[in-house]
């Protein structure tokens, strides 16, 4: 089976509107990419107990979760003692990841033109950022060597990857999840939407025949999304059906033999691939 994909967005500056995310638009286009789709996202603030019970649910979901931000080794950096939490497991020093962040710390003496220190205070607590839940695999980081970390879940195919909540660092990592770890769902159940503009209708009027559709089109949902000041079709209600793409057509001409049978003002047509 196709697995099911989650988000999960860590981080107060989301919330308070000081960071706007990007990376809600940018996993649904990787994941389309590769005829994947997004079931849901979290967004969730810098509270341990919180973030605690997200992950909790995540790993108890057998879904595929992606978990952007929070990895550092900073006060507000609470996420790697949270999976740890939400596992019961304990916190260790990934030997993989601890040779990673050593090598990163060589590279910037070098870059800087001073001696590595790999005693100094500060670089004794960079290691932290290689803590994991005990059992953790690394994810390569190609921007900066610090590696993110995956864990398997309650349930057989499920796993949560956690990545920096940096967009340069967290997108190719979660490519390279998707890559290495998911390439055998790839284009498994392509998914199709076909959605036309309808001028003038209520939605109540239309509901009767929304549910006709799906009791008829098994495995097709049909969706509605009403606007009342769009700049360029004004009040309207865009209508369709998605689902699987040797499904949709038919649902597809049903819908619009309905519309013509009734009547209604019916503008562009949009078609999308999922």
């Amino acid at each position: 089976m196709t697995p099911t994909f989650g988000l999960i967005i860590v981080g107060d500056e989301i919330l308070s509107g000081k960071r706007a995310d990007k990376h809600l638009a940018r996993v649904i286009e990787l994941l389309s990419a590769r005829g994947l789709s997004l079931a849901y996202a979290d967004y969730v603030g810098d509270d341990p107990d919180r973030i605690t019970a997200t992950l909790q649910r995540a790993f108890a979901s057998g879904d595929v979760v992606f978990s952007c931000g929070g990895i550092g080794a900073t006060p507000d950096d609470h996420t790697r003692q949270c999976a740890a939490r939400a596992l019961g497991r304990e916190l260790v020093l990934h030997p993989a990841a601890e040779a990673l962040i050593r090598e990163r710390m060589q590279d910037v003496a070098r870059e800087q033109g001073v001696a590595y220190e790999p005693d100094r205070a500060d670089n004794v607590h960079r290691l932290n950022m290689g803590v994991f839940p005990s059992g953790a695999r690394i994810i390569p980081n190609p921007y900066n060597k610090i590696p993110g970390f995956s864990c398997d879940g309650s349930r057989a195919g499920g796993a949560v990857h956690f990545v920096p909540g940096f967009p340069v660092m967290a997108w190719p990592m979660i490519e390279w999840v998707l890559d290495q770890h998911y390439a055998a769902s790839f284009n498994r159940a392509p998914q199709t939407e076909h959605s036309v503009i309808v001028f003038g209708a209520m939605e109540a009027a239309l509901t009767p025949l929304m549910e006709r559709i799906e009791k008829t089109h098994a495995g097709v949902r049909v969706f509605s999304l009403p606007s009342v000041d769009h700049p360029q079709y004004g009040r309207h209600i865009e209508l369709g059906v998605k689902g699987p793409a040797q499904s949709v057509p038919a649902a597809w001409a049903d819908l619009q033999q309905a519309l013509h049978e009734v009547g209604a003002e019916c503008g562009p047509e949009l078609v999308r691939n999922l």
